[in-house]
């Protein structure tokens, strides 16, 4: 069991609670939506209350959980954004893919963050996952909105359009992803296709920005 005599040494702290988030995405592979603090806890070889003390409540153990989600997701989406001799259109391909398979590789943590358990732990009910999803959601739109608005040349007006080409984006990936993990109703490769169609139209023909770094 943890002691509390490991705060005063530098570096401890945040080292624990790495490994707290750790064991947090070992429960929620195995448990989704379900994982409860209890489950945790036990996972870390903690009690409660000491969980409690490193994040406060569940909503604050899912608020570094999906921090941690999202910036490692950001990465993959900038990753695929910068691919190397590519063409426009791959690289639209390539970023609708690399979000499409972050969820098909990880669909327990997805769900965990984006759906609720309908059979949550009583102390747990109170928790409302769409009130701590929705900023997520609007984090990736706002980062997509800077860089479309930084490489595309979407006349007067551009920084306004680039964030609700973001947000839209965004959106729809996360309707259309929602639904595709639900019910499998095609390959990836063609929902990523499809998706790309859809968002072709003035995309294809937008010039990039002359000071930026070409898309």
């Amino acid at each position: 069991m943890e002691t509390t005599q490991q705060a005063g040494e530098p570096g401890a702290a945040e080292r624990r609670r790495r490994e707290l988030l750790e064991a947090a995405d070992r429960v929620v592979l195995r448990d989704g939506p379900k994982a409860s603090m209890n489950a945790i806890a036990a996972e870390a070889g903690i009690t409660k209350p000491i969980l409690y003390r490193h994040f406060g409540d569940k909503a604050g153990l899912y608020q570094a959980l999906a921090v941690r989600h999202t910036d490692a997701l950001l990465d993959s989406l900038r990753a695929a954004l910068d691919a190397p001799a590519a063409t426009r259109r791959r690289r639209v391909e390539a970023t609708l893919d690399t979000y499409l398979a972050a969820i098909e590789a990880r669909p327990q943590v997805y769900r965990f963050l984006m759906h609720p358990a309908e059979d949550s732990h009583s102390a747990e009910r109170g928790f409302d996952v769409g009130l701590h999803s929705a900023p997520l959601l609007r984090r990736l739109g706002e980062e997509l909105a800077e860089v479309i608005g930084e490489r595309v040349d979407l006349g007067p007006g551009g920084e306004r359009l680039a964030r609700v080409w973001g947000h839209g984006i965004v959106g729809m990936m996360h309707a259309a992803g929602d639904w595709w993990l639900g019910e499998r109703p095609c390959e990836r490769a063609e929902l990523v296709a499809g998706l790309t169609d859809l968002l072709w139209g003035r995309l294809s023909s937008a010039g990039n920005r002359v000071d930026g770094p070409g898309f």
